[in-house]
C-alpha cells in the first residue's frame, strides 16, 4: 500500500494520495483520467526509496514543555524530497509488507543523518525517533542499541534520546521486546509508547513495562470538540503516569482547544500544528513562549473562575442546610428530614437521601417528579454506596473538615444526564446527599 507521486510536465511537484494496492497501480498508470491534472503519475515505490535514500531527509517537529515553557526536545519525522515538494514517509516505515531489511537499513539511515545535524548544531534538546516493535524484533534490537553506542561515542547523553516503541496491533507486543526496552533504559534512553484505549488492560501493561513517556494523539478530538467524558479518560492516565513516574505527550495538537483540552488532562509535553509544523532544522528554545504564557494564562484565568463558581454554590448550599437544619425536629424520622431539605433546596436539587458513615441508604429518595413535587421513593432505602469512586474518601474528609464536598461532574445512572451531587454531614455517623441536575448547572457561569 504506497502513495504516488505526481510529476508535472511544464514544473515538477509532488502530492501524496491515498494509499492504494499493487494491483491498483497499473490502472493508474494506464488511465490518465484518473488524474485531476496533466503530467505522469510515478507510484512512490519502496525500491525507488531505497535507491536514492539521499532523498530521504530527517525534519524536526518541536516539543514543548509546560513547566519550562520552551522547546525542550524534536521528534525526528522523515520526509521524501521531490523538487520543492516534501512527502511525509512514515508509511514506509509501518508497513510491514516492505521487507523489514529495508525499513530497518533506512530507520538507521535516518538516525544518522539526525544525529549529524543535531551534533553539528550543538543539539542539546531531547531528540524523539518512532521504532517499530517489529524491527526491535530483529536481532533483539541490535541495530538500533549499535546506533545509541555511537551516540555515546560521539559524546550525546542518552537520556537525551527518546524511543518511542510503535504498535500496529496491540500494546500487548511490547511485552514481547521487555528485556530489550529495560536494557536500553539502563542506559538512560527514555522509552515512550502510545496510548492505546482498545487495550482493556493498557494500564496493567504500562505497570509491567514503565515507560518514561505515554503520548496521546489529540486526532481522535473530531472537529476539535472536547466532550467532558474524555477529560475523564486522559485524566486517570495523568494520574497513573504520575504514580509510575511517566511524562504524558500530547501529540497532534492543532487547535488552542485541544492544547487547552491536553493541559487540562495533565499533559507536561505537546506537539502539532498549532506550535509549529516539522522543519528542517532546529528553533530557539523561546519561539514559543510568548503564545504558551499567553494561552496557559487564559487556562488559569477558566480554571480560577470555575472553583470560585464552585465554592461559590458550596457556600450557597451549606448556609440553606445549615438553616434547614436549625428548622428540624428533634423527633423527625429521616425520611421527613430529607423532604425538609429537598423543599428547603428546592431551586438547587431534584434528588435528596441520608447515608450512614458505611454508605448505606437509611432514608427514602425525595425526588421531583416533572410538576415539581417531591415524592418519597422507598425502594432505594438500604443500597449501599460505598462502592461508589471517592465515596469514604469524602465521608473521612466531611468529618475531619466538618464541611460539605461538591462533587465533580459525573453521569447519573437513572437520569443519563451529567450532574453534581452536593454532601454534607448532618453528625459523625449520618451524612445527606444533594443530587444538582444539569439543567441547574447549566445555567450557572462554571459549573460544567
Amino acid at each position: 500500500m504506497w502513495p504516488f507521486v505526481a510529476r508535472g510536465k511544464a514544473q515538477p511537484y509532488s502530492k501524496t494520495y491515498e494509499t492504494v494496492s499493487e494491483k491498483d497501480i497499473s490502472a493508474y498508470l494506464n488511465d490518465k483520467s484518473m488524474v485531476q491534472w496533466v503530467g505522469e503519475v510515478i507510484p512512490l515505490d519502496p525500491l525507488d526509496i531505497m535507491m536514492n535514500k539521499n532523498r530521504v531527509i530527517p525534519f524536526f517537529l518541536p516539543i514543548v514543555s509546560a513547566d519550562k515553557q520552551q522547546v525542550v526536545g524534536y521528534e525526528v519525522q522523515p520526509y521524501w524530497m521531490e523538487a520543492n515538494e516534501r512527502i511525509k514517509l512514515n508509511w514506509f516505515f509501518e508497513d510491514r509488507s516492505i521487507p523489514s531489511e529495508y525499513r530497518l537499513e533506512l530507520e538507521d539511515d535516518l538516525q544518522k543523518k539526525a544525529i549529524d545535524l543535531y551534533t553539528a548544531e550543538n543539539g542539546k534538546k531531547m531528540l524523539y525517533f518512532n521504532y517499530d516493535v517489529r524491527l526491535l524484533k530483529k536481532q533483539a534490537g541490535q541495530m538500533l542499541l549499535d546506533r545509541l553506542e555511537a551516540m555515546q561515542q560521539l559524546g550525546i547523553p542518552l537520556k537525551r534520546i527518546i524511543v518511542n516503541i510503535v504498535c500496529e496491533q496491540s500494546v500487548e507486543e511490547l511485552l514481547e521486546v521487555k528485556h530489550t526496552m529495560v536494557y536500553m533504559q539502563s542506559l538512560g534512553v527514555q522509552l515512550a509508547v502510545n496510548a492505546d484505549y482498545s487495550a482493556a488492560n493498557q494500564l496493567e501493561l504500562f505497570t509491567k513495562l514503565k515507560p518514561n513517556v505515554i503520548c496521546v494523539n489529540c486526532s481522535f478530538l473530531e472537529e476539535n470538540l472536547l466532550p467532558g467524558m474524555y477529560r475523564d479518560v486522559h485524566q486517570p492516565l495523568a494520574l497513573f503516569a504520575r504514580k509510575i513516574g511517566a511524562t504524558l505527550l500530547f501529540q497532534g495538537v492543532e487547535t488552542f482547544a485541544q492544547f487547552n483540552y491536553a493541559w487540562r488532562s495533565g499533559g507536561r509535553y505537546y506537539q502539532g500544528p498549532y506550535f509549529q509544523q516539522a522543519t528542517k532544522g532546529f528553533v530557539d528554545e523561546n519561539s514559543f513562549k510568548d503564545k504558551l504564557k499567553k494561552d496557559m494564562h487564559h487556562f488559569i484565568h477558566y480554571e480560577r473562575e470555575k472553583m470560585k463558581a464552585q465554592f461559590t454554590l458550596s457556600n450557597q448550599l451549606s448556609q440553606t442546610l445549615k438553616q434547614a437544619m436549625k428548622d428540624l425536629k428533634q423527633d423527625q424520622g429521616y425520611d421527613e428530614i430529607v423532604l425538609n431539605v429537598a423543599k428547603a433546596l428546592n431551586a438547587y436539587t431534584f434528588r435528596v437521601y441520608i447515608c450512614d458513615e458505611d454508605g448505606i441508604q437509611q432514608s427514602a429518595n425525595a425526588e421531583k417528579d416533572a410538576e415539581g413535587n417531591w415524592l418519597l421513593l422507598k425502594e432505594s432505602r438500604a443500597k449501599n454506596w460505598s462502592w461508589r469512586p471517592y465515596f469514604l474518601e469524602n465521608i473521612v474528609r466531611m468529618n475531619v473538615e466538618k464541611k460539605g464536598i461538591l462533587s465533580d461532574l459525573y453521569t447519573d445512572i437513572e437520569r443519563d444526564e451529567q450532574i453534581r451531587t452536593y454532601s454534607y454531614p448532618l453528625n459523625d455517623k449520618l451524612y445527606v446527599f444533594v443530587d444538582i441536575p444539569y439543567a441547574f448547572l447549566f445555567e450557572q457561569n462554571g459549573l460544567l
